[in-house]
């Protein structure tokens, strides 16, 4: 196992971990951010188990307590950003115009925000940025002026994100009352995160309604309204997007993918995969490879 971790003089703090196994019980002191960068860890929260994967990162409020595991054949690399709830209140002041409409108690001035605890898309400037600052970490480079810089750009990326996977899409809902449109997209962003963590397993709707605390009909109509997708159209697009990453990345017979993403029939998969990526696996895979 190979760790290092690193508190600044600010606070913040940052983790990397390369291990095939691990089980640790915590609480976060502050905004905690969570990213994979090959393999898959767990994080039990409350009642609800959140997997992170290559192309996804965790938020964890501060107080939060949860539970990391892995367990894996081949090493599984982390990076854990924990944000000092004084560096946040500082960012946010700074960018008061801007940061207001992004936070949950909308307008309000709040000295500990509240993110909204999910499964964020790692993607575009987020993960140009968190490459880049976890190869400095592997080089070992240790100016703080330079890491603070990586972090405050992770903030500003991340209420970029914020504004389109939580505002703009809470805009979609249709409710006349904003109280009533958060709420509703905090129970869509749990049945969301149910579908991403669990896809390789056989579950029900009414799963996943449960997970959200909300009936079948209304999972099935608000579900639709808030990510485009039916809960079963997002289940296939996850589990295609798993089987893409796992041609690119591993020695896996295209069976052996099929069985490990959730789907029960080759040819169903081939066909799906074909419709979305305007390629067979097969040949997806021989690109890969040459």
């Amino acid at each position: 196992m190979l760790k290092y971790t690193k508190e600044l003089s600010n606070k913040n703090k940052l983790q990397t971990e390369s291990t095939c196994e691990a089980n640790y019980v915590k609480e976060a002191d502050g905004q905690v951010f969570k990213w994979v960068f090959s393999g898959r860890e767990e994080c039990a929260v409350g009642n609800r188990t959140l997997s992170v994967h290559p192309d996804s990162f965790l938020i964890l409020n501060q107080g939060s307590k949860y539970t990391e595991k892995i367990d894996s054949i081949t090493p599984v690399n982390t990076l854990t950003i924990g944000f000092n709830q004084a560096f946040i209140t500082d960012f946010n002041n700074s960018n008061q115009c801007t940061i207001d409409a992004l936070l949950c108690n909308e307008g309000k001035e709040t000295e500990q925000p509240q993110f909204m605890e999910a499964i964020y898309p790692f993607t575009g400037d987020m993960r140009f940025n968190i490459l880049h600052l976890k190869a400095q970490i592997d080089q070992g480079v240790s100016d703080e002026l330079l890491i603070n810089e990586y972090l405050h750009h992770c903030l500003l990326n991340y209420y970029k994100i914020y504004k389109k996977e939580v505002l703009a899409t809470a805009e979609k809902l249709s409710f006349a009352k904003t109280k009533t449109r958060t709420e509703v997209l905090k129970r869509l962003s749990v049945a969301k995160d149910y579908i991403i963590s669990n896809y390789d397993k056989n579950f029900s709707l009414e799963d996943v309604a449960s997970a959200a605390c909300l009936s079948v009909n209304h999972l099935l109509r608000t579900f639709k309204e808030a990510y485009n997708d039916s809960p079963h159209q997002y289940l296939t697009n996850v589990r295609l997007s798993r089987a893409k990453y796992l041609l690119r990345t591993s020695n896996c017979h295209i069976n052996e993918i099929v069985s490990l993403v959730g789907f029960e029939c080759p040819s169903s998969f081939i066909r799906l995969f074909k419709t979305k990526f305007k390629i067979t696996p097969i040949n997806y895979k021989k690109n890969r490879l040459n």
